[in-house]
């Protein structure tokens, strides 16, 4: 049977219950994250870490663990859901508060902290070879100034992820004053005159931890890159388009819109980055050992 933590205590999920006054329910006032665990091994977990700190911190939510806590918190969740290639997912809101006040509830209440995990799907990453890739939509991007924030306050990037579900695709790219900020779910990368191009870390777009693990594998291997502002009329003209994410890791696009992304099929370099980055994963987290 599968665990949650809620609170202090590991629990069935249907057993989890939270207060209608906690202020995410209410005001969407909290910060997650999604850390992948593969063979068991926490990925990238300190990075992920740095990010919820630095989220809670612009929110000005108490982290209520420290790295430590947070480690073996996740390593029994683990566990509790029989180990293996899992995500968790950890949220923290701001609390519960006596009453309903957009303001801040002083003295400031406990925060509210809940965790589970899903199954990870075999990414594309993972058999460069056999890949196929996917679709993609064009849409403008409609969500906050803070992007940089890993806010659960989620209807905008529900909204424009859903526009790619209607449209048969599996991501929703966004342009914003005619320049590519990022996916609805995902960073984006694309391969232009044969150099890898993505978008600069701002307010615009959340700085994704496969994002910049793609960026230390291209300095490590010497690929040629680039972090630049990407027009949408380079998008559209892209040899090849990539997005990132925790759960996905690297995916190819190979239609953009109704229009193919060079010849259709997963490009050379993003097959060249795939196979550095599985072997990179593969070392951290023991899998040749298996």
């Amino acid at each position: 049977m599968s665990q949650v933590y809620l609170n202090g205590a590991f629990m069935a999920p249907e057993e989890a219950r939270i207060s209608p006054m906690d202020r995410g329910f209410l005001f969407a006032d909290g910060i997650y994250e999604v850390i992948p665990a593969f063979n068991s091994v926490l990925f990238r977990f300190e990075e992920h870490l740095q990010r919820l700190e630095r989220s809670l911190r612009e929110v000005e939510i108490r982290n209520p663990f420290s790295p430590a806590e947070w480690q073996a918190l996740c390593e029994e969740l683990i566990a509790h859901n029989g180990g293996g290639n899992l995500s968790v997912y950890l949220q923290v809101t701001r609390g519960a508060a006596p009453r309903r006040d957009h303001a801040f509830p002083t003295p400031p209440v406990s925060p509210t902290v809940f965790m589970m995990t899903s199954p990870i799907a075999v990414p594309a990453a993972d058999s460069p070879d056999t890949a196929t890739g996917g679709k993609a939509i064009t849409r403008d991007d409609i969500r906050w100034a803070r992007c940089d924030i890993k806010s659960i306050s989620l209807l905008p990037n529900s909204l424009l992820r859903q526009q790619a579900a209607t449209s048969g695709a599996m991501e929703t790219i966004l342009l914003r004053d005619g320049f590519v900020t990022e996916g609805s779910a995902s960073n984006v990368f694309i391969v232009l005159d044969g150099t890898i191009l993505t978008p600069p870390k701002n307010h615009a777009i959340l700085g994704g931890i496969t994002r910049d693990l793609v960026v230390e594998l291209c300095a490590r291997h010497s690929l040629p890159f680039a972090e630049t502002e990407i027009t949408e009329a380079q998008l559209r003209q892209a040899e090849e388009i990539w997005i990132t994410s925790s759960t996905r890791e690297v995916v190819p696009i190979t239609q953009l819109n109704e229009a193919v992304v060079g010849n259709g099929k997963p490009g050379a370099m993003w097959k060249t980055l795939a196979r550095h980055y599985i072997d990179f994963k593969r070392r951290l987290c023991g899998l040749d050992q298996e």
